[in-house]
């Protein structure tokens, strides 16, 4: 009889992906909501054919070394900054990513993080749970006009694309950066290619929408936010470090922007503390994908993926197809 292959699966996961996993793999979970320790990710991760994997799992050397047949790894994520995709490469180790089924979830919460910084939903809802909203006033929590503003987005792959997308259903006026130009964009959207600085200038909310990388580390500072308009709303769906936070916690309370909108943090899941003093930042809990049906689509994403490499099928959701092409990574 044929052995099964063994799969570490480290979080828990929408059951029906699972269950399909499990009819082709033996499967050892690390069933429960929080991430799984150090520790025990390196006592389980050893000897495997596969390892499912979250962004809060850090897979490195010391991990991939652990199984040396290990065939397959993959990230129930889009990004994969959490894997050393260098050295998986290197061992000829395809990684599976989870790209294109949680645009539009992510997307959605972009523009909720928008709407909600700009009417401050936030604060209005701790206002009448706490019992001091007493009365109507026309000065009371005052915002920011969404309809007819300035939308720039930072990096137009398919979630920036599809911020424009909601933006341009608010009549709003769109600006992009991106490291390509993309005329299509601009021809079916009506938004502007700019650079950084001038996005920055003229954009009343800035979206940040771009992969992290050694480029994009940081790539909003205490320069870039100086740029901005003092009434200007930031608003991160990225990733954490692509935002310097204790020089976005100064701009703040220097007044330098109007407020901010975060799902990721650059310390994760810890939050700068300062930031959560001020009633201008709605944060949430990395929900970008926190939809049932983005979640499950996710899911079955990357078990088929790692199941195809394993029957020795090439995925189209594969992040380092080049490990294949060259011969390695088959089962």
């Amino acid at each position: 009889m044929e052995r099964r292959p063994e799969i570490l699966v480290t979080r828990s996961l929408p059951e029906e992906p699972v269950e399909e996993l499990a009819r082709h793999a033996d499967i050892d979970i690390w069933d429960n909501n929080e991430p799984i320790p150090r520790d025990e990710l390196l006592e389980r991760a050893r000897d495997k054919d596969g390892l499912l994997v979250l962004l809060s799992d850090r897979i490195d050397r010391e991990v991939i070394d652990l199984s040396p047949d290990l065939k397959v790894i993959g990230n129930y994520a889009v990004g994969f900054d959490n894997i050393d995709i260098s050295y998986a490469t290197e061992k000829g180790i395809p990684v599976i990513n989870t790209p294109g089924v949680l645009t539009d979830a992510t997307a959605d919460l972009a523009f909720a993080l928008i709407l909600a910084s700009a009417r401050r939903i936030a604060e209005g809802d701790r206002l009448v749970r706490s019992g001091r909203f007493t009365s109507w006033g026309p000065k009371l929590l005052l915002g920011k006009d969404v309809d007819g503003s300035t939308l720039g987005v930072v990096g137009a792959g398919k979630i920036g694309r599809a911020v424009l997308e909601r933006g341009r259903g608010f009549r709003m006026k769109l600006l992009y950066n991106s490291r390509k130009r993309k005329k299509d964009i601009e021809d079916e959207l009506g938004a502007e290619y700019t650079d950084l600085e001038t996005l920055l200038a003229r954009s009343d909310y800035v979206s940040l929408n771009c992969p992290l990388t050694g480029e994009t580390h940081h790539l909003i500072g205490p320069d870039e936010l100086s740029i901005m308009k003092d009434d200007a709303i930031l608003i991160n769906t990225a990733r954490g470090p692509v935002v310097d936070e204790k020089a976005l916690y100064e701009a703040l309370i220097r007044g330098e922007i109007g407020g901010a909108g975060m799902d990721v943090f650059e310390n994760e899941p810890e939050v700068y503390p300062p930031l959560m003093e001020l009633e201008n930042v709605t944060m949430v809990p990395h929900i970008g994908s926190a939809t049932h049906t983005a979640r499950r689509k996710m899911g079955f994403l990357v078990v088929n993926g790692m199941l195809d490499i394993l029957k020795g099928r090439k995925p189209g959701n594969i992040v380092n197809p080049e490990v294949l092409d060259r011969g390695k990574g088959d089962a």
